[in-house]
């Protein structure tokens, strides 16, 4: 079993920045894709971005260019780098991780509030 702690969350006024890291307590190397996800009030969870265990990413549409999703694998951490953002970005932000034949892994969340 593999717990996700998420953590980096705050306040933050518009076009500032945050970084939120993902902790995993176990090795992430067997994991084959990780990724985050947003849940604003009132809204479905949505994508944010995804990293493979190869290191290609994939980004929604409305964070491409401003979001930056890593992995260190040597600290088992996976990170969202958030620059320029807005208030729309204010959401619960939640780490995923997917390995084979397993169902998929969630934190518990970090919020995100961006003040306008």
């Amino acid at each position: 079993q593999v717990q996700l702690v998420e953590s980096g969350g705050g306040l933050v006024q518009a076009g500032g920045s945050l970084t939120l890291s993902c902790a995993a307590s176990g090795t992430i190397l067997r994991m084959n894709l990780m990724g985050w996800y947003r849940q604003a009030p009132g809204k479905q969870r949505e994508l944010v971005a995804t990293i493979t265990r190869g290191g290609s990413t994939q980004y929604a549409n409305s964070v491409k260019g401003r979001f930056s999703i890593s992995r260190d694998n040597t600290k088992n951490t996976v990170y969202l780098q958030m620059n320029s953002l807005k208030p729309e970005d204010t959401a619960v932000y939640y780490c995923n991780a997917e390995a084979t034949m397993t169902s998929p892994y969630w934190g518990q969340g970090t919020r995100v509030t961006v003040s306008s």
